[in-house]
């Protein structure tokens, strides 16, 4: 019998989503006799207890008993477990500082841990992840925040809204503006992105077209890997190559500077890549006003990333000369868009989405007693650093 706890967020601001729905719960529980799930109490969660019990599944306080423990985001280093073996959202694998004592612990306390965002294909692509929602409520921000800005049309707030279905019936008749909105990205955040962008009436045109013509209605562009990367001295773009080496790349966004009015950044970053654009390269010819930086890395592929922001406060301004964080909507300033858990404006929506890949490719696994999959994303094993992780034993050092 395999025990699966799903715990109590503990980070704050509190995280309302969840790994699996009670539906999901229930369903897993009527058809698979070896699999047992206890959820703990929590009054935040965008499904409530009685949810829970409703549906047949046990609520508690203490999940000492379980075998996996299942979360969302960073586990409060108070509320490990040892000897447990968790799935969450560390935020280690780039050596992120503020997790490092985090991950420490987890080694002290001789912790499994199952990173979501280490699961991968064999061709690198994510497995689960909350990546397609993310896109969904950080196009309509960034729409919201244009349309605010320039006051040519508007939008309700997203968590305003029920669901997705009542969201979209949100855009019926709205007229939009000729705006410009740069895509960039191929993931499930760019494909979030897209669905927006279709349902609001925005038309897709190529690069070429983008950079050359002018538009009489609004258009978007989605920029892939090979419109954004340049190899340095071979001209070329090979995702493989780009990957193992990107620090041989340049970026080839400059011309979308001077002709764009929203960007919406769905692409990964790492430090070792480049980012779009410079700070330098603000100057008086630079048309972009609003950024939703989905992926949001502070300072990273988007350099006026001064660092995320809760839901409820959602944009600031930052001066174009003295990159200062400032009030949103000012003329001098460009709005940025940086928030770190934007499926929390459709919780429940992004949490059924979420649980449905985790059924699909994970649990089995893990009802088997492990995969080549859950193996190479499982950052430690019983405390200690494993052999894909190797890389981070400078991170690990106690």
């Amino acid at each position: 019998m395999l025990t699966i706890g799903l715990i109590k967020e503990g980070k704050v601001p509190h995280d309302n989503r969840v790994p699996l729905t009670p539906a999901q719960c229930k369903w897993l529980q009527k058809n698979f006799s070896d699999i047992k799930i206890i959820v703990e109490s929590s009054p935040h969660r965008c499904f409530s207890d009685q949810e829970y019990i409703h549906a047949g599944i046990d609520v508690k306080e203490d999940l000492s008993v379980c075998d996996v423990l299942m979360g969302i985001k960073e586990v409060p280093v108070e509320k490990l477990i040892e000897q447990k073996t968790y799935l969450f959202f560390s935020h280690t694998k780039k050596k992120q500082p503020f997790n490092q004592k985090l991950f420490h612990v987890m080694m002290q306390k001789k912790i499994t841990l199952i990173d979501y965002e280490c699961l991968e294909h064999d061709d690198g692509q994510r497995i689960i992840g909350f990546g397609f929602f993310a896109g969904i409520v950080g196009a309509h921000n960034g729409m919201m925040c244009y349309g605010k800005r320039t006051g040519t049309f508007n939008l309700a707030r997203v968590f305003e809204v029920k669901d997705y279905r009542d969201l979209i019936h949100t855009y019926f008749g709205i007229k939009l503006p000729n705006v410009r909105v740069a895509i960039t990205g191929s993931g499930r955040v760019a494909h979030g992105v897209v669905e927006i962008m279709n349902l609001m009436g925005v038309t897709e045109v190529e690069p070429d077209e983008y950079l050359e013509r002018k538009f009489s209605y609004p258009v978007y562009v989605q920029l892939k890997g090979h419109d954004l990367y340049t190899h340095e001295k071979l001209k070329m773009y090979k995702r493989e190559h780009f990957h193992e080496h990107p620090e041989e790349y340049r970026s080839r966004f400059m011309p979308y500077l001077r002709c764009t009015d929203v960007l919406m950044n769905g692409i990964y970053w790492d430090k070792t890549m480049p980012r779009l654009f410079e700070k330098a390269d603000i100057d008086e010819h630079f048309t972009i006003q609003t950024i939703s930086d989905i992926t949001d890395d502070a300072g990273g592929s988007v350099p006026v990333n001064l660092g995320d922001v809760a839901i409820e406060n959602l944009v600031y301004g930052v001066n174009k000369k003295t990159f200062e964080k400032t009030a949103p909507y000012s003329s001098e300033s460009v709005d940025v868009i940086a928030v770190g858990n934007l499926p929390n404006e459709l919780p429940r929506d992004a949490s059924r989405y979420f649980g449905e890949q985790l059924i699909k490719f994970v649990l089995d696994d893990l009802r088997m007693g492990g995969s080549e999959l859950l193996t190479k994303a499982m950052m430690l094993k019983d405390g200690r650093l494993t052999k894909p992780f190797e890389y981070l034993s400078d991170y690990a050092s106690l």
